[in-house]
């Protein structure tokens, strides 16, 4: 059995999964970890448990050691050095009119290489921007160009809903979320009340989603007919909320009937009405009326010219 331990780099990043040994750990705790990029310091978000030896993925590594008070004072200092980084990075961007938008920079544990985020409408030629940089913080330097959802993550921010947002506060990952999910919750599809900080659709579509699709399959369609007791009328509005639909009846009143009082044979199709017979008189014209109608002439003919034809010519 091997102990694994979950960290993460970041406020509300992604979990990676390290060998802890025999050292004892608890949530919250920093520790220096070597990943594929160098050393960095991670905090602990979950207490070790025992896996097999088998299930681990291959490649696992172990975590090096507890964050001393040099390490803490390390990752104080690349605060500051990210700091004055972006100042000169803004600076650079404005006097070469770069069509870009930095977002954050950060230094790796050790200080060898500094990564500048940033989105972009399409591609940026920032090579002689790199060498400014790395003219100045004489270290390696990475652009990374991120999307707006990944923007909003790193920025934070207040939601619509007047509370921090979910990517920036506990969402780790992103879900795909679709128009879908709007329309089955019964909201309006205005952009301005479905998207994000990012102009995304709503993390949040995604969090009720899949219960409001169970609860409606308990209730009948809109445009079903129902016999339920004394109440004949068609569905017109279904509650998911309440579990209930709403039925108007023939005499266009409007009944509210819980789910639980509807059964598979009270749902049929909405009858056909039959239009009304009308009598039609069929009258056969006599034959007198068909002799006595008055004889239509043939239209005049004419030539090419437009004009009447003329008497015969005598050769």
């Amino acid at each position: 059995m091997a102990r694994v331990i979950s960290i993460q780099f970041g406020y509300a990043g992604k979990l990676y999964d390290f060998t802890c040994g025999a050292m004892e750990l608890s949530i919250g705790d920093q520790v220096v970890v070597e990943t594929e990029k160098g050393k960095a310091i991670g905090s602990v978000v979950r207490e070790p448990r025992d896996k097999p030896e088998g299930e681990l993925p291959e490649g696992m590594k172990q975590i090096l050691r507890g964050a001393t008070d040099e390490d803490l004072q390390t990752a104080a200092r690349n605060r500051i050095r990210e700091k004055d980084a972006r100042a000169y990075c803004l600076k650079k961007i404005n006097e070469r009119n770069l069509e870009m938008k930095l977002i954050r920079v950060e230094y790796l544990f050790d200080g060898s290489k500094a990564i500048f985020f940033f989105t972009a409408d399409g591609r940026i030629d920032f090579r002689e921007l790199v060498k400014d940089l790395a003219y100045a913080f004489h270290t390696r330097i990475e652009m990374r160009q991120v999307g707006v959802r990944d923007e909003a993550k790193m920025v934070g921010g207040i939601g619509i809903c007047g509370r921090e947002l979910c990517c920036s506060s506990f969402l780790r990952e992103f879900e795909p979320v679709s128009v879908k999910m709007a329309k089955e919750q019964n909201l309006a599809l205005n952009p301005t009340k479905i998207s994000g900080q990012c102009g995304r659709l709503l993390c949040c579509l995604g969090y009720e989603y899949e219960t409001y699709s169970a609860i409606k399959k308990t209730l009948p369609k809109c445009g079903r007919y129902i016999q339920c007791g004394e109440v004949c009328g068609e569905v017109v509005k279904q509650n998911v909320i309440t579990g209930t639909v709403t039925v108007r009846t023939e005499e266009h009143r409007e009944v509210v009937i819980k789910s639980e009082e509807i059964r598979p044979e009270h749902i049929t199709e909405k009858p056909k009405k039959l239009p009304p017979k009308e009598t039609v008189e069929a009258t056969t014209p006599n034959r007198s009326s068909r002799d006595n109608r008055t004889p239509q002439k043939p239209p005049r003919r004419t030539d090419r010219k437009g004009g009447g034809r003329g008497p015969k010519e005598k050769s």
